[in-house]
């Protein structure tokens, strides 16, 4: 085992158990990185606590405070942040027109916003080191955003979109940017979702749909869906690369919609209404 001052630190956020930042924590930890594991509550990464290869922290990335203390408690114990992994978000299925507005920015806030939060918490230190990792976990959704779930598409492009930027931005800092683009992937992010939509008001102009509405919020948790811990193995392959990629895309699905962005939209529309009835 290498010395703590060679081994890669590694903080995470969105850890709870069931989901891919928990995956992801396992997986660095499994090629010998120091993990600050982080998520709203302790209690959801109950099984990570008694492994010495994790540092657990509370972390809300929708707090200025949160992430202050986090980040001041990882970097008394480790004294640096290696990589960066913004994972942490929420889903939301409403259709547009409906979507409630505090729901709305509560997920902008979590999925835009709180990545921000972190990277502008962490910069710093990287900067100074002239070395660093920032990772960011969109969504394939981005590329062809499709009915019932545009809130969260819209806020996973303007993370794609950021992401761009600070690719260019912070290489002359000697900081690599990397967005991973997950497709369908077996977690506990239907559960939740289906959680947040019983929290949305009947529709009006939306009723008709219904049941297909509510059935979007578990489209990714199918049969062929990928296992968390088949994304996370690869992605923190390519993370741990000396020049990682700009981009990586990988799971169930993935490939559709890669082809789905190139798609005239006259046809994608199509298909949407087909898949939809809409």
């Amino acid at each position: 085992m290498a010395a703590d001052s060679e081994r890669q630190v590694v903080l995470i956020t969105g850890c709870s158990e069931g989901g891919i930042g928990h995956a992801l924590a396992v997986a660095f930890a499994a090629e010998g990185c120091l993990v600050a594991a982080t998520s709203r509550s302790l209690g959801s990464m109950r099984g990570l606590e008694s492994d010495p290869r994790f540092f657990l922290q509370e972390l809300d990335v929708v707090s200025d405070e949160s992430v202050g203390r986090a980040l001041e408690s990882v970097m008394a114990r480790f004294g640096r942040i290696d990589v960066l992994v913004n994972n942490a978000g929420v889903h939301l299925v409403a259709p547009l027109a409906e979507a409630p507005m505090p729901a709305v920015e509560h997920l902008f806030n979590t999925n835009v916003y709180g990545p921000l939060r972190l990277i502008q918490a962490v910069v710093p230190n990287m900067v100074t080191r002239r070395k660093g990792k920032i990772v960011n976990v969109g969504s394939v959704t981005a590329l062809a955003p499709g009915p019932w779930a545009g809130a969260y598409s819209a806020a996973k492009a303007a993370l794609h979109a950021m992401t761009d930027t600070l690719r260019l931005e912070l290489k002359p800092f000697g900081i690599s940017v990397i967005n991973v683009v997950p497709g369908g992937i077996r977690s506990n992010f239907g559960e939740h979702s289906m959680a947040n939509y019983s929290r949305m008001p009947e529709w009006k102009l939306y009723k008709p749909y219904e049941a297909s509405i509510r059935a979007r919020t578990a489209q990714s948790q199918g049969p062929r869906a990928t296992p968390a811990a088949e994304l996370a193995k690869k992605t923190v392959s390519v993370v741990l690369k000396r020049n990682p990629p700009a981009w990586f895309s990988y799971g169930h699905l993935s490939t559709i919609f890669a082809i789905f962005y190139h798609l005239p939209l006259c046809l994608r529309d199509f298909v949407y209404r087909k898949i939809y009835k809409i």
